[in-house]
């Protein structure tokens, strides 16, 4: 059996809460193999050692955000990251990707989120010009990259449920750092990102795990389980 670490604060209410269990299902019986996911809130994973998280095979950052402990789930982020397993973040998930990204690989200790800290002196993530709740919109995916070759594609569709998201000002920074945006919007406002570098590392801010509501198997999250269970993207 295969175990998959939900990062996040989980409550039945949240739509992407309810889809997540169901999206690991509909794509590890694609694939024929048994997957267990289990919630790690962020107060527990505060709590928690480098040991404890050993025995799952990946990690999700899910939506939810705030999160009641934000280092909780940091510290969760950069496990997978640092361990090479294979990642996924979406919507609340994404943002703090990165945020964990410029703190302990490009050394921006500042870098926070506007939501929980309105008075961040480095506000990587900051409100969206428009709201992004419960709205689509088509995504243009950069030829050569991960997250096209597993679509398939030049450009999907995303389902979002979000007020934030990342902010341009830094967004140089994290590229040259490392990061690839390889999803935009039609304004150019990045929607998701890869870590080359990393085995299986993405962040979305939409949700793909929605289409497990309408019984599809999403082929990010399809590409998701199958790089845990080891068998190529």
């Amino acid at each position: 059996m295969r175990r998959i670490a939900l990062i996040g604060d989980y409550n039945r209410n949240i739509m992407a809460h309810q889809a997540i269990p169901k999206a690991v299902e509909i794509a590890s019986n694609t694939i024929g193999e048994l997957v267990k996911p289990e919630w790690l809130g962020t107060l527990e994973l505060a709590r928690m050692t480098e040991a404890d998280l050993e025995g799952y095979h990946a990690f999700w950052c899910t939506p939810g955000s705030p999160y009641q402990n934000m280092d909780g789930a940091l510290f969760a982020i950069r496990f997978a990251r640092e361990t090479g397993r294979p990642f996924l973040g979406t919507c609340g998930g994404f943002q703090h990707a990165l945020i964990e990204y410029a703190r302990n690989v490009l050394a921006y200790q500042e870098a926070d989120h506007a939501e929980s800290n309105p008075q961040a002196a480095m506000p990587l993530v900051r409100a969206l010009r428009c709201s992004l709740v419960e709205q689509q919109g088509q995504i243009c995916l950069q030829p050569g990259s991960k997250i096209s070759q597993i679509c398939q594609t030049d450009s999907i569709t995303g389902t979002y449920h979000c007020n934030y998201g990342l902010n341009p000002q830094y967004q140089s920074i994290l590229e040259q750092g490392g990061v690839l945006f390889s999803g935009v919007d039609s304004n150019q406002d990045a929607r998701i990102f890869e870590l080359p570098s990393h085995p299986f590392y993405f962040g979305t801010l939409f949700q793909p795990e929605r289409s497990a509501l309408k019984n599809e198997n999403h082929p990010l999250i399809q590409a998701f389980v199958r790089a845990f269970c080891n068998e190529s993207t």
